[in-house]
C-alpha cells in the first residue's frame, strides 16, 4: 500500500474549512475537570454566577437603605389610611382598591433591598368618606414629593425605584381629588 502524506494544501483547506475543529479539541465541558477560564468561578462576561465561599456579599449603602426603609415607612402608612378608609367606609373600597394594591408591591420592592424596614404607626381616618378621600389624596401628595426629592439625591436602581412610586401617588392623588366644578 502506498504510503500518503499530507501536503501543504491539504493542510492549509482542511484548517481554512474547519477552523474551531482544532480548537474544540482541547476544550473540556466537564465542570470537574477544571473547565472554564481559570479564576473567573463560573463567571459569566466578569460576572459570578453564584459567589464563591469566600467571597463577600456586597454591602448597600448605608444612605440607600435609609432613604428606601424612610419610603418604606411612608408606603406603609399609606396602605394603612387605605385599608381603615376601606373598614369604615365600604362605600369607598373599591374607588381604593387600586392604590392599597399599588401601595402592596411597592412596599415589596422596597424590602428587596438589604436591611430595609418600615415601621408601622396608626391612623386616623376623617368621619366622612369625602374628607377621607380628601386627606388620603393629600397624603400622596406628600408622599410623592418626598420621594421624588428622596429619588433625586440617589442614582441606580433606587433612585429609579423612587421615582416610579412618586409618579404613581402622583397619580393616584390626581384620581382621588374631587374634581372641581366649573363655574356656568
Amino acid at each position: 500500500m502506498p504510503e500518503r502524506r499530507l501536503n501543504r494544501r491539504t493542510v492549509f483547506v482542511t484548517a481554512a474549512l474547519v477552523p474551531g475543529a482544532v480548537a474544540l479539541a482541547g476544550c473540556k465541558d466537564d465542570a470537574a475537570s477544571g473547565a472554564g477560564t481559570p479564576g473567573t468561578k463560573g463567571a459569566v462576561n466578569g460576572t459570578p454566577t453564584a459567589p464563591g465561599p469566600t467571597e463577600e456579599t456586597p454591602t448597600v449603602d448605608p444612605a440607600v437603605v435609609a432613604a428606601l426603609s424612610t419610603a418604606a415607612t411612608q408606603v406603609t402608612q399609606l396602605s394603612q389610611l387605605y385599608a381603615t378608609a376601606s373598614r369604615k367606609f365600604p362605600a369607598l373600597r373599591a374607588q381604593l382598591a387600586a392604590g392599597a394594591k399599588y401601595h402592596v408591591s411597592h412596599l415589596a420592592k422596597l424590602k428587596e433591598t438589604q436591611g430595609v424596614a418600615a415601621q408601622a404607626a396608626k391612623s386616623a381616618v376623617p368621619a366622612s368618606s369625602q374628607a377621607a378621600l380628601a386627606a388620603i389624596a393629600k397624603q400622596e401628595k406628600a408622599t410623592a414629593v418626598a420621594h421624588a426629592a428622596a429619588a433625586a439625591k440617589l442614582s441606580g436602581a433606587p433612585a429609579r425605584l423612587l421615582a416610579e412610586i412618586a409618579a404613581s401617588e402622583t397619580q393616584l392623588f390626581a384620581t382621588l381629588t374631587p374634581k372641581k366644578k366649573e363655574a356656568p
